[in-house]
């Protein structure tokens, strides 16, 4: 009888305790909170629990916590009802397990969110967005390039065709002059990188707008220098400019004639414009033809031609009938037309002062003649400044006949040392300065020849022969001022 009463006392504990922990274990699971915080081997345990808890979710709304006084049966119908596994299916519905989620969140924390929703596959109408401009490829992309591939080409085209005309027109002016230059000079066309001289019968290109042609061998000049000044036809930018401002070609001639054949005056005459110009920056115009240049209309010259001259009878001497002749029928190609015999070219600008020396001079004849055309010059231009080459030649046989009178020399020495006195003035000071310079390097050499000697005997006799020396200058001078003092009183 006791081990009966033993056996049947803990199964009758056992039942009571059953309904106890079914409650429990089915509030904590009822309220959806998570099973993380269980660890692994309890959440195995009750993994049957929470997918009944699922199902009782989607066929009814959460049940309410049981009370304490629940009876039993209801207990045992909970119990049967998670233990159930018919409606398996129903546990994996999407649309209710998302609610099941979401129902455990506030709705206030999303207001103002709109889900995002699926496009709609029905309209196949495809939208076509325009491609940027910048991005388009087509011929307005690269205006900057076309622009700089035309201008460069143009450029080139230019140049070309600039070059070989200067070339062409150059040699049209050849061909019409060289017989008469062949006929007056032993020597044409000299490039000079022979050691002897050689005659070419060509003109030297200097560059593609500029061509020389040396001619010597004459009576009473030492050579002729021609050069032919064309307008840079090559360059663009040139070319240009002459739309705004024009210009045009010009042909440059200087002679220079032998120091016997010619006497001593200058001489100038050309338009008003380049007279005034040549007068400021010529030296000898500047020094020797100080006067306002004169009008030419007294010889029979055109009006807007001028005249500056050193003496009135340098003027009369040169102005023959057959000079008029040849000047008013060119006048319209002459420029301007220069004789000296103190040629040294334009002013020397120096930034330190003027130069101690006079520059050196040579007897000169420049001329300088526009070619026809202002710029438009064909071939033909060339040829009619034949007549104006021989004005040259006949000129430089003029200049070498003509000679002035006993008071016309006497006047134009006076003006050279007038001239060379005024030159001497302006750099007496700088001579001075210069002077007192090497005296004082020749005394620092001396002193430092001294210094270095290492006899000291004879080291003492050179700094006595020197003090000697500066004794003896100082005496000198001083006998000087005693001299002049007594010639002034």
């Amino acid at each position: 009888m006791r081990s009966v009463l033993l056996l049947v006392v803990p199964v009758l504990l056992l039942a009571l305790a059953l309904p106890a922990t079914s409650g429990r274990y089915n509030d904590d699971f009822d309220d959806g909170e998570d099973l993380a915080e269980f660890d692994d081997n309890d959440f195995a345990e009750f993994e049957d629990v929470n997918e009944d808890q699922g199902a009782e979710a989607e066929t009814a709304p959460p049940p309410q916590r049981s009370a304490p006084s629940a009876p039993a049966d209801e207990e045992d119908d909970d119990e049967a009802t998670v233990e159930t596994e018919d409606g398996q299916d129903e546990f994996y519905d999407g649309d209710t397990q998302d609610q099941d989620l979401y129902s455990k969140y506030d709705n206030e924390e999303f207001e103002g969110y709109e889900p995002k929703t699926n496009p709609s596959f029905k309209d196949h109408t495809l939208i076509v967005r325009e491609v940027p401009q910048h991005l388009q490829n087509s011929w307005e992309s690269y205006y900057m390039e076309i622009l700089m591939v035309t201008g460069l080409l143009a450029y080139i085209m230019n140049y070309i065709i600039g070059k070989n005309k200067n070339s062409r027109l150059a040699h049209a002016w050849f061909s019409s002059h060289r017989e008469l230059l062949e006929s007056n000079f032993a020597l044409v066309g000299d490039d000079g990188t022979s050691k002897e001289a050689t005659s070419t019968g060509k003109l030297n290109q200097e560059n593609e707008h500029i061509y020389n042609l040396w001619c010597s061998g004459r009576v009473c000049c030492e050579g002729m220098l021609i050069q032919l000044k064309f307008l840079k036809r090559q360059d663009l930018l040139n070319v240009l400019a002459r739309m705004m401002r024009p210009a045009c070609d010009q042909v440059q001639i200087k002679v220079t004639l032998n120091d016997d054949d010619m006497d001593t005056f200058v001489f100038a005459l050309g338009t008003k414009k380049a007279m005034a110009r040549m007068q400021k920056e010529m030296q000898d115009l500047s020094e020797f033809c100080s006067d306002k240049p004169k009008s030419g209309a007294k010889y029979g010259l055109p009006e807007f031609l001028s005249i500056l001259s050193e003496m009135g009878e340098v003027t009369d001497g040169l102005m023959d009938s057959k000079m008029v002749h040849y000047i008013t029928n060119h006048a319209d190609k002459i420029e301007s037309i220069h004789f000296s015999d103190q040629f040294s070219g334009p002013k020397v600008m120096q930034e330190e002062g003027q130069p101690l020396k006079l520059p050196e001079t040579k007897k000169t004849l420049l001329f300088t003649f526009n070619v026809p055309g202002m710029g438009n010059t064909s071939p033909k231009d060339m040829d009619t400044l034949l007549p104006l080459m021989n004005m040259v030649i006949y000129t430089i046989d003029k200049v070498k006949k003509l000679r002035l009178n006993r008071e016309g020399k006497q006047k134009a020495d006076k003006n050279r040392a007038r001239v060379e006195e005024n030159f001497l003035k302006q750099t007496h000071a700088q001579r001075q300065e210069a002077a007192q310079t090497r005296r004082e390097e020749k005394k620092r050499a001396e002193k430092e020849r001294i210094m270095n000697e290492e006899d000291p005997d004879r080291q003492r006799r050179m700094e006595e022969a020197a003090q000697r020396r500066e004794q003896k200058k100082l005496e000198k001078k001083q006998m000087k001022m005693k001299q002049i003092k007594v010639k002034a009183m």
